[in-house]
């Protein structure tokens, strides 16, 4: 009797319908994100020829059935590969977006500040980035200001922007992702 269940405890453990549905959802979903990634950026993530084809096909598809079922088969073709590379790849650009848009808030912020405040704003602003070119600031606002009342497209509060990005020194890009 012994033997009989020596063989049970040394056989795989049985993986519930349930559980084949879940991962084969998961996958599907991670096909999804592949599909939603620009062309330009697949070509830094190590796909197979083959998963590469069948994403990039996915993303000039316009028929719901044709899509679903390209769908289905990224989701095939991704159960033979290991997808923990692609998902981190695809948590970092996640990141990397959400850092993207917190950085462009941040330069939004300096920038109405700095239009809207007086010395005591680019002094501020002198304080926390003292690599910053105060002439050029006061220019820059200056000429805002003027474009303001003149009704005059706001060619100078663009300048600012670019020069408060500049003046952050925030990276604008990683060399593992291009940016759209």
């Amino acid at each position: 009797m012994t033997d009989s269940n020596d063989a049970f405890d040394r056989a795989p453990p049985r993986v519930s319908k349930s559980q084949l549905k879940r991962e084969s959802a998961a996958l599907e979903d991670l096909g999804n994100e592949l599909i939603a990634v620009s062309r330009e950026r697949l070509n830094h993530f190590d796909l197979s020829a083959e998963l590469l084809e069948a994403v990039r096909q996915a993303q000039v598809i316009t028929s719901h059935g044709a899509l679903r079922r390209q769908r289905k088969f990224i989701a095939k073709l991704l159960r033979d590969i290991d997808p923990e590379p692609i998902r981190e790849k695809l948590a970092r650009l996640k990141n990397l977006s959400a850092q993207a848009i917190h950085e462009q808030h941040q330069i939004e912020r300096w920038r109405d500040r700095l239009l809207n405040g007086d010395d005591q704003e680019i002094n501020g602003f002198l304080e926390t980035y003292p690599q910053a070119d105060r002439q050029k600031l006061r220019q820059l606002v200056r000429d805002a200001h003027k474009e303001k009342l003149a009704d005059l497209p706001p060619r100078s509060a663009r300048l600012l922007y670019k020069c408060i990005r500049e003046f952050l020194a925030i990276p604008q890009n990683d060399p593992q992702i291009v940016p759209e």
